[in-house]
């Protein structure tokens, strides 16, 4: 996350998708939103077995909400050349916003419904296959019934001057025709409730697509499928708790959870980047996006899990220190992006090398620093 938000050296596959489409960019904040659900389901059990109550639980997850929603607006909306913040340009979506609302929902639900003893529970013999799944039926319940307001709202909201269940970037997209209908209903439902000045005003189709109108990747409609995407990663959770005993049967369950998501995005997109029912895009974060990234969480967690924790042969670093200190280098790499030594002026433009050089080594800084911070037993929890 902190290489692609320096640049990524300006190659374009380290740049967000200008609609519709993949790059490596795309891949790192779903996957950061999956693994926040598998926490909360290997961290709420760890609480509840040392009798934590559900009444803890719950203000810790509120007072974590919190403070992640205060540093998206008032710290990193903040820029020492603006002056005093301005209420009259703040963007009140972000990434931490969408991450705290996130965790939010997601922990509150499972601090509802989550279960002890899921050992005990998982050497049962009735409804093996689908054991997982039974015990939490009503999380199930829950996320089914908030993604179908979701694609409600996506496909049959009214939005002026536009046809119903628009998907388009606007501007000179679909041939001129939407011009002003960015984003559909997600853009039209952020405007609405933050107004146009208080969300994103640079999307990455502005550029491509022309468009002239603001719209946020980290918008309300967005943000519910990113529930839906920590749910994915919840249910990873719940599988690794209830089949800890047999690590086979977790690969095999991570296997078939990639398989059948890879099959909806396959049916969902038309096995196409534009021609699909819900193509791919990390702008509206769309249902096919969730699936797609999801199939390739649960791969990927699935190959970490095997090499780190089956057989041991490696043991995450180094990248596991700036995960035990992941807002305070999100937060520092936000506000020192502009500074020396993450930044210079660049003698040679046209090349790659001088930007990659600045950009990787922006990175390993701040590698580099969250390990001295693990030396010194110093972790920033919210």
């Amino acid at each position: 996350m902190v290489f692609v938000n320096y640049g990524g050296g300006s190659y374009w596959f380290f740049e967000h998708a200008p609609w519709n489409g993949l790059t490596v960019a795309d891949l790192v904040m779903p996957w950061f939103v999956f693994i926040i659900g598998t926490s909360v389901a290997l961290a709420f059990n760890s609480m509840l077995k040392k009798g934590a109550t559900r009444c803890k639980l719950l203000f810790k997850l509120t007072w974590r909400t919190c403070v992640l929603f205060a540093i998206g607006v008032f710290f990193l909306n903040y820029g020492p050349a603006d002056g005093p913040l301005s209420w009259q340009w703040a963007r009140i979506p972000g990434v931490l916003q969408r991450l705290g609302i996130t965790y939010f929902l997601i922990a509150l639900l499972h601090s509802r419904f989550s279960m002890l003893n899921l050992e005990e529970l998982g050497s049962r013999q009735w409804s093996a296959a689908v054991r997982d799944i039974v015990l939490y039926w009503p999380e199930w319940i829950f996320i089914i019934a908030i993604e179908t307001i979701s694609l409600c709202l996506t496909f049959l909201l009214p939005v002026p001057g536009c046809p119903k269940g628009y998907l388009g970037p606007g501007g000179i997209g679909d041939n001129g025709q939407y011009p002003n209908c960015t984003g559909g209903a997600a853009g039209y439902i952020d405007k609405w409730l933050f107004g146009a000045e208080h969300i994103y005003q640079n999307p990455t189709c502005k550029v491509l697509y022309k468009t002239t109108q603001p719209f946020d990747p980290e918008g309300i409609l967005g943000t519910i499928n990113s529930v839906l995407m920590a749910f994915f990663g919840l249910q990873a959770g719940k599988i690794i708790l209830i089949y800890r005993k047999a690590p086979l049967s977790i690969l095999k369950r991570f296997l078939s959870w990639a398989f059948i998501l890879g099959i909806i995005s396959a049916i969902l997109t038309k096995c196409t980047r534009d021609e699909g029912f819900i193509p791919v895009n990390k702008n509206l974060w769309s249902l096919s996006y969730v699936t797609t990234l999801s199939c390739f969480s649960f791969l990927l967690l699935g190959f970490m899990f095997y090499v780190i924790d089956v057989k041991q042969w490696w043991g995450g670093q180094p990248f596991i220190y700036p995960g035990m200190n992941s807002i305070f280098v999100y937060v520092g790499h936000s506000l020192l992006a502009a500074y020396f030594p993450f930044n210079w002026e660049i003698r040679f433009g046209t090349s790659h090398y001088e930007l990659l050089m600045q950009d990787l080594l922006g990175t390993i800084i701040w590698v580099y620093v969250s390990y001295l911070l693990f030396r010194q037993n110093f972790f920033l929890k919210i």
